[in-house]
């Protein structure tokens, strides 16, 4: 993966994608998000990424399913790669990152989730 693919200078990254991802006020940010896996029947992956314990796999289709294809392509684009690529490295981040998002189990009000995005944007760069 190209430094570009991963780096957090710009919203053209994929760290950037994810951090308008689990912010957007539109698509409901991380509780969105949550609702999303829920609905379509992987609940149980989200919240072991929140809770305190072991965090479940998801492989890129799954991504892909949730997200949607057509969310994927655009990011893909962006950066300037394949769906592919793009949905495998959102299956190795999101765990990652919602798990360091949510350290005590909960999802934080959206101002301290985004305090919590920035920083951890900032400490990847």
């Amino acid at each position: 993966m190209t430094e570009k693919f991963l780096g957090s200078e710009d919203s053209n990254s994929l760290l950037g994608m994810v951090g308008n991802l689990l912010s957007c006020p539109q698509s409901g940010g991380l509780s969105g998000l949550i609702q999303t896996f829920n609905g379509k029947g992987l609940g149980d992956v989200i919240s072991s990424w929140v809770g305190t314990g072991e965090n479940l796999p998801i492989s890129g289709q799954q991504i892909q399913e949730i997200l949607g294809s057509s969310q994927i392509q655009q990011m893909a684009e962006k950066l300037g790669t394949s769906k592919e690529e793009v949905s495998g490295g959102l299956a190795s981040l999101l765990p990652q990152i919602i798990d360091r998002l949510t350290p005590k189990g909960s999802v934080p009000e959206s101002n301290m989730l985004e305090k919590a995005l920035n920083m951890f944007k900032s400490g990847l760069a």
